[in-house]
């Protein structure tokens, strides 16, 4: 049965009642998650080796056996595949024609829409299909409170915006960073845009950050650096488009406010959230070096850019290096 968003959350705290549990989607930190969460509902033990069988995509030809195997000190039993594929089909459907009380939890990253298992699972009574997907904007900010929240820590505006701007969508990352946030905060305490950075501005994103922000004020060696690491950190292309983007626009709000009067240093300072302390030189630099149309024009390039990187077979790292050198002239988009 296909699993809506909004009956996520109640189907997984009555996992135990399903048959089969599927994950399938683009976020495997989530998928991951939502497996464990899956899991306990039927065991306390992860390490139980008599009740919890874990198989990876290379085991995937013990499923039968082991979702109809007994339990030798009783209670019940679960099975947790990950890297399931359409090849189980056959086995689950003669599974399923036997009475048992076991849990079959399986992880399906990448699977798409025309795949079997999946096809089969959305049909299937007691089997539940529940779609993972990287969370976006309201999504991803609930998860961030329902974090917080389970140590009383709130988070002020400045601070999500900042956070949600910095954390990319993938689940394993974003409570990966809370987790830091939470071991910093103080239970009943808020936290600010200021100590959101002190937590998170050491990470990959920020790297892409310093990188984006190096190149707009024209220092390329710097650029090349901070893109250098932040690919060492496993942050991904797309990542690299979604940050020069954000900072791009970020540009364009100072350019607005420059364009109404202000100063660029008093445009800055308008800014919501406010610009990371370290990064305001550059921030500066860039203003004096970039415009609104330019920045507009590389905005158009880089969601162009973005498109190219999800083809498959583009050489996308290629691609975001060369889109950096071109970062650090503003001339390069002019006729763009």
């Amino acid at each position: 049965m296909k699993i809506t968003a909004q009956a996520v959350r109640q189907t997984l705290k009555k996992a135990g009642s399903w048959r089969v549990i599927l994950l399938h989607g683009d976020d495997g930190g989530l998928i991951r998650e939502r497996a464990k969460e899956a899991v306990q509902t039927v065991l306390d033990d992860l390490d139980d080796p008599f009740r919890l069988a874990r198989l990876e995509e290379e085991e995937q030809d013990r499923l039968g056996e082991e979702a109809l195997a007994l339990s030798l000190t009783g209670g019940r039993r679960v099975v947790w595949l990950r890297g399931a594929q359409d090849g189980i089909v056959g086995t689950l459907k003669s599974v399923l024609e036997h009475e048992s009380d076991t849990l079959i939890v399986l992880e399906g990253q990448g699977l798409g829409a025309r795949s079997k298992l999946r096809q089969f699972a959305e049909k299937a009574k007691n089997v539940a299909s529940i779609g993972c997907y990287p969370e976006e904007g309201h999504s991803l900010s609930r998860t961030v409170v329902d974090l917080l929240a389970e140590d009383k820590i709130r988070m002020d505006r400045d601070g999500m915006a900042w956070l949600l701007g910095h954390l990319g969508n993938d689940r394993a990352l974003v409570r990966s960073e809370v987790e830091k946030l939470r071991l910093y905060g103080e239970p009943g305490g808020t936290l600010s845009v200021e100590d959101v950075q002190a937590c998170v501005g050491d990470s990959g994103q920020a790297s892409l950050d310093d990188a984006v922000y190096a190149a707009l004020a024209g220092n390329r060696l710097e650029a090349d650096r901070a893109f250098e690491r932040a690919m060492g950190d496993g942050a991904t292309s797309v990542a690299f488009t979604r940050v020069t983007l954000s900072v791009l626009e970020r540009f364009q709000q100072a350019f607005l406010l420059v364009q109404n009067g202000q100063s660029r240093q008093e445009a800055m300072g308008m800014l919501k959230p406010p610009v990371f302390f370290r990064r305001k030189d550059a921030f500066l630099a860039g203003m004096r070096r970039w415009s609104l149309v330019t920045t507009s024009q590389a905005a158009q390039a880089t969601q162009e850019l973005e498109l190219a990187c999800k083809q498959s077979g583009t050489p996308d790292d290629l691609l975001c290096r060369r889109h950096l050198v071109r970062l650090c002239h503003p001339r390069a988009f002019e006729q763009d």
